[in-house]
């Protein structure tokens, strides 16, 4: 099967879906297959998964450091939690990419629920909470709507 944007998609090896070859994540910096939810073949809205699809992967980096500043406040949450000298200290939005490797990412596609919107949703490692990391989500592949800790939930 095809899919805009992505082409060729296979069975997910791991059983979530779909997901295709290595194709270029400018946001993320790097390639990674783009994995779609199990959902996706018997929804008949497609068009909005495609779209999603799409809107993500035009993203740039301009969107990964527009997105700095909710990364930065789910940091300082955490860092609140935590006693002072086990503080990792980053001082501004635009340092917690330093802090944040987005290398192994594999973003999903997924709708919420049966009417709900599609969302693109990434998990990354960071060093301020290594047990939970970070996920960042996209509505509509566009607008991010989460960062937090990897939680599975989408908002």
């Amino acid at each position: 099967m095809d899919i805009p944007g992505l082409g060729p998609v296979t069975a997910d090896t791991e059983g979530y879906g779909l997901v295709s070859a290595p194709v270029a994540v400018r946001v993320l910096g790097t390639t990674a297959p783009v994995r779609l939810d199990g959902w996706y073949e018997d929804d008949p809205g497609k068009d909005e998964w495609h779209a999603a699809v799409r809107a993500f992967l035009a993203l740039d980096e301009r969107a990964r450091d527009a997105a700095a500043a909710a990364v930065f406040e789910y940091y300082r949450e955490r860092a609140e939690a935590v006693a002072e000298e086990d503080l990792l200290p980053i001082d501004e939005p635009a340092d917690v990419w330093a802090h944040v490797d987005l290398s192994r990412s594999v973003p999903t596609v997924l709708r919420d629920d049966e009417d709900g919107p599609v969302y693109v949703s990434i998990e990354a490692e960071c060093a301020w909470e290594p047990e939970h990391g970070l996920q960042l989500v996209f509505r509509g592949g566009t607008e991010v709507t989460k960062a937090g800790p990897y939680d599975g939930h989408l908002t």
